[in-house]
């Protein structure tokens, strides 16, 4: 028995352990450790997801919530001395040209080169055999130089993910060649880390180098003209646009990378979509950059290997963002096995993910959940079957029971209740053409609090009774002669 103690299966009642990391990992049940889950809204996804992570972080790998919309997992995370980190309008921002603990990492690479090579001479000098020591010397510096490439693209691709989601298309090609340029000036030129108000400088200044890569053929006149929409979307991040002036300021608080990490998102509300989309980009390209320097510092030998439980949820408010963030998204997560990370993606329905306006997008979208090493779903419509078995085998059998799950609660006449969604809490798990595995997962008393995702109604509403005793008060009574 290998993984996260879930639960029973509802067949034979027998205990099953999962988790997309053991399964992969040590069982090797699956082809990489990734998982979909999917389900409607209140049956119990998230704590299906919060359970593995409590799990896995008793086996050493770290969980990583890159974006928690809710919050679902800030009560767990803070409950395992992790890093909470919070993002929102004047509360927390997050830099997206800033390369996190790539530079330092690049520089401890080097280090560990020069080291190397001065090794290899001392033996060179003793006529001893050095060739260890200078095909790690390479290895530090070729490490060094992806670290450092990893955090440019990641840069770049942000840049042109706000830009995308501003313009609800994507950047031209002439326009991705001049920020690519005027990145790499600006980390020629800049002292310290830039910000996005520092790329608009540079632009606007039309250094030589980006006037070539412009095509202005000479005319500064010509560059204003190219550079002008490019410089207008530029200010609309920079100065409180539609998705405010969370990017445009240096980082509040780095993220750590020997710790359970969540991105505390929830004060982003659900009607500036455009807003939580590219906040969840941001903590997604932030998190896999901390995970890329965790594993090329491990490789070289210069700290333990980490593994990581990324977590992935509401993937399809980010998917409907623009044309582009498909592919996108797509390159953030399709090298989470050779990254030593599992991943978790949530949604609600297939629904979710088909809704995009290209055939081609919906395709790559619907990659997600084949490519998955197992999909768990919850209960979820009938209309949903035709997409969810296009993507996933599914007999007549499992078919009934996921959309069984889906009803809603019953009236208890005598509780004067309404009894438990017959859903909540229960979950199939499918692997390829396998038979599904069909579980129920119940909370142990220590999971209770932090799964609690209604702490908000706890305490009854006093708005104009503010002279009334609450429930909970204490009540004299008086007792007549």
């Amino acid at each position: 028995m290998i993984g996260v103690p879930l639960g029973k299966n509802l067949a034979t009642g027998a205990s099953v352990l999962c988790d997309p990391i053991s399964w992969f990992q040590r069982a090797q049940l699956i082809s990489n450790p990734s998982m979909f889950v999917l389900g409607k809204p209140g049956l119990g996804k998230s704590s299906l997801t919060r359970r593995m992570a409590t799990g896995l972080a008793g086996y050493g790998t770290l969980p990583l919530v890159l974006g928690d919309l809710k919050p679902d997992y800030v009560d767990l995370i803070r409950a395992m001395d992790g890093q909470v980190i919070t993002l929102g309008r004047g509360r927390g921002y997050l830099n997206i040209l800033d390369p996190g603990e790539a530079t330092t990492a690049a520089a401890r690479l080097r280090a560990d080169a020069d080291q190397a090579l001065a090794r290899a001479a001392e033996l060179d000098a003793r006529g001893e055999n050095s060739k260890e020591e200078r095909k790690h010397a390479v290895k530090s510096q070729r490490l060094a130089a992806q670290v450092l490439a990893d955090a440019h693209g990641r840069r770049h691709t942000m840049i042109a993910a706000l830009l995308t989601i501003l313009r609800s298309e994507p950047p031209s090609d002439r326009e991705e060649t001049i920020i690519d340029r005027a990145l790499k000036y600006l980390d020629e030129t800049h002292e310290g880390i830039p910000v996005l108000a520092d790329l608009l400088a540079v632009i606007q200044a039309a250094p030589d180098e980006i006037r070539q890569v412009a095509l202005d053929r000479g005319e500064i006149k010509r560059y204003k003209e190219i550079t002008e929409n490019l410089e207008a979307s530029l200010i609309g991040l920079t100065t409180g646009g539609r998705l405010g002036e969370i990017f445009s300021r240096q980082t509040t608080t780095p993220m750590r990378r020997d710790r359970p990490v969540v991105y505390d998102v929830s004060s982003i509300d659900d009607s500036e979509g455009d807003l939580q989309a590219s906040i969840l980009l941001a903590c997604w390209s932030a998190g896999f950059g901390t995970v890329n320097v965790a594993s090329a510092l491990a490789e070289a030998g210069l700290e333990p290997r980490r593994h990581y439980f990324v977590i992935l949820d509401e993937l399809w408010r980010a998917l409907r963002a623009g044309k582009g963030m498909v592919d996108r998204v797509d390159a953030l997560t399709r090298l989470n096995r050779a990254r030593g990370v599992g991943l978790a993606m949530i949604s609600h329905t297939m629904s979710d993910l088909l809704a995009l306006a290209s055939q081609e997008d919906q395709m790559k979208a619907k990659g997600f959940v084949e490519r998955s090493g197992m999909v768990i779903c919850g209960g979820l419509p009938g209309a949903e079957m035709p997409l969810l078995t296009s993507a996933v085998p599914l007999s007549n059998a499992e078919q009934s029971m996921l959309t069984s799950w889906q009803d809603p609660p019953a009236w208890d006449p005598v509780s004067g209740h309404e009894s438990e969604p017959p859903g909540r809490g229960r979950f199939l798990i499918k692997v390829g053409g396998r038979p599904g595995i069909p579980i129920r997962v119940q909370l142990t008393a220590a999971e209770l609090d932090v799964n609690d995702t209604n702490k908000l109604w706890h305490t009854t509403s006093r708005a104009g009774r503010a002279n009334e005793p609450l429930a909970t008060d204490p009540v004299a009574v008086e007792i007549l002669p």
